[in-house]
């Protein structure tokens, strides 16, 4: 048996057992894929996957407890590129992130911009995504860090630590009525159009959340993935845009004399966490540790080396 089986395998029920899709991603051929696995299968003395004529149907039940051991072997595979990578490159290489695009717009400039001084051999791969597709890239390996606020923690192969705290704002033009108003309530918005983001991202089930326990039932008139997507169109009158406060914090739109106002609604939806995500039992470069402290000095290597090693220290240590 050998790695390049592993991964055919690994890759095979990655792909929903459609072998052309994994002989794609994999650039190599199909039949040479179906070989191995066959190989591998006559080596194991059991069948991994149940077939239908050639195409792989359904894993089996001692196919799940191979893919099990694949899944350890292949991260202890590039645990060991890691280290290797981190002893013989001295504090060289590429750190690879994967973030939704409030946290790859807003947050991680100042910390990337902030490692890449300190490290200045290392480059920056960053990758966009929903937070179930950050998740995904970090379990497939395509991502070393993620960052998101929704759904991370739900991943028992993820090791997720909080990172720091943010609320949601209201945003329209200086002229629109709920601008004379100091505090908003849900019967002020639930009154209006409103735009925010799409349900997965960014704190919207908080939203809808808070709306539902009221009994009320708010127009959405636009859903978008992109901050700067609902402050464009609340500005042209859409309706109401509701966005994470970090997205009008440095925009010139909501300076005193600009044509834009923002209002606090955190008393409405609550707290929000953003949390940062490793794969369980990877190993972290030093200037993995380094980067999560720059994104919050809450994040100390300590910290995340426990939680790695199996000792998480839960929000509290964290000061959340």
């Amino acid at each position: 048996m050998n790695l390049h089986q592993f991964r055919f395998v690994q890759e095979a029920a990655r792909r929903r057992l459609n072998l052309t899709e994994t002989a794609k991603a994999l650039h190599t051929s199909q039949p040479g894929i179906s070989k191995a696995i066959l190989e591998l299968e006559e080596e194991l003395g059991v069948d991994i996957f149940a077939r239908h004529g050639k195409r792989l149907k359904r894993i089996t039940e001692p196919g799940e407890q191979v893919l099990r051991s694949i899944e350890i072997i292949m991260r202890e595979v590039a645990n060991l590129r890691r280290i290797g990578q981190d002893y013989t490159l001295q504090e060289a290489g590429t750190i690879s992130i994967a973030a939704t695009h409030t946290q790859a717009r807003y947050v991680l400039p100042g910390p990337v911009a902030a490692l890449r001084s300190r490290y200045p051999k290392v480059s920056v791969s960053l990758h966009q995504g929903t937070p179930e597709q950050v998740a995904q890239m970090i379990l497939d390996d395509a991502a070393e860090v993620g960052m998101a606020t929704e759904k991370l923690t739900q991943y028992d192969d993820l090791v997720t630590l909080p990172c720091y705290e943010w609320r949601h704002v209201a945003v329209m033009p200086t002229d629109h009525p709920l601008a004379q108003l100091e505090r908003l309530d849900l019967d002020d918005l639930a009154a209006q159009p409103l735009i925010s983001y799409h349900p997965s991202f960014t704190g919207r089930s908080r939203i809808d959340a808070a709306f539902e326990h009221r009994g009320l039932a708010p127009q959405f008139v636009l859903e978008a993935i992109d901050s700067d997507v609902i402050k464009t169109y609340a500005r042209l009158g859409l309706g109401v845009g509701i966005v994470a406060e970090m997205a009008v914090r440095d925009d010139p739109l909501f300076s005193v004399t600009a044509e834009m106002c923002a209002r606090p609604v955190g008393h409405l939806f609550g707290t929000n966490v953003a949390r940062i995500a490793f794969k369980r039992g990877a190993y972290l470069r030093n200037f993995v540790y380094a980067f999560a402290q720059l994104l919050s000095d809450r994040l100390s290597r300590h910290l995340v080396e426990r939680a790695m090693s199996g000792h998480p220290e839960g929000d509290d240590a964290c000061g959340l």
